[in-house]
């Protein structure tokens, strides 16, 4: 271990002290999109894009672990956009492969958290879909964190399906289209999202540097608090995960001001 190693080994236990003394506010539910890992494939010098994938997903079970200790209770991870599903078959293949085995990893039986599949699964491979809704089936009820993977997801998308999904609703009781636009509201729309029955995330974490939401949870963020971390997914480190929980304890929420 290096100087600089050690320097935030210190500065990272002195920064959770902080925290846990300060009893800060912990937020009940963490957005993360995981942004960086072809960028940092590119940066490391590696031949093959895919090795950043791989990179990021492993660094998933990091994230989870510290979430279980801060007292997180549901993170939702943008894994794979419906846009990425345009991408050459030669790189989205070998991406959906990874994310298979990360699913599959997260609900081997020593892990404790529970999986949601979240996203417009009819639009992935039938093989992809049918692997991550088994997978995710025989974790209901752990007792960790629960987990949202989000795989094939738009917030656009997401919206106009639970739209969709709320009118084929009503109109399966009978309801006209005109009965329907009499008591259209936030509440009915929320009932058929992806998230439903779930607290909309408290912050949200975007790495890599950018600091735009590309789509991600776009109705459930309207009062998120925000977090843009510079460092690349796969080089995100504990320390940078507090930070966003510091940060997070310092802002004074104003739900709609």
């Amino acid at each position: 271990m290096g100087l600089r190693d050690v320097a935030y080994d210190v500065y990272e236990r002195r920064l959770a002290r902080t925290l846990a003394a300060q009893r800060a506010p912990v937020p009940r539910h963490v957005g993360v999109i995981l942004d960086g890992n072809r960028r940092w494939a590119r940066a490391a010098g590696r031949r093959s894009v895919n090795d950043g994938h791989q990179r990021g997903a492993d660094k998933i079970v990091d994230l989870l672990r510290w979430c279980d200790e801060a007292g997180v209770e549901l993170v939702t991870l943008w894994l794979l956009s419906t846009d990425n599903l345009s991408r050459p078959a030669v790189e989205l293949d070998p991406l959906l492969r990874i994310i298979e085995g990360v699913v599959r990893d997260l609900a081997e039986p020593h892990n404790k958290w529970t999986l949601n599949i979240v996203g417009a699964l009819d639009l992935l491979p039938d093989e992809t879909a049918r692997v991550l809704k088994e997978a995710a089936a025989g974790t209901a009820g752990r007792p960790g964190v629960e987990v949202n993977v989000a795989v094939g997801y738009g917030g656009r998308r997401e919206i106009a399906d639970a739209v969709r999904a709320m009118l084929h609703a009503h109109a399966a009781q009978g309801a006209t289209l005109e009965e329907v636009a009499e008591f259209l509201d936030v509440e009915h729309i929320s009932e058929h999202l992806y998230t439903r029955g779930q607290p909309d995330p408290d912050l949200v974490i975007r790495t890599s540097g950018e600091q735009r939401l590309g789509g991600f949870l776009l109705w459930q963020s309207a009062h998120s608090e925000f977090y843009f971390c510079e460092a690349y997914w796969p080089d995100f480190r504990r320390v940078d995960f507090l930070r966003a929980l510091r940060s997070y304890a310092a802002r004074q929420r104003r739900f709609g001001a």
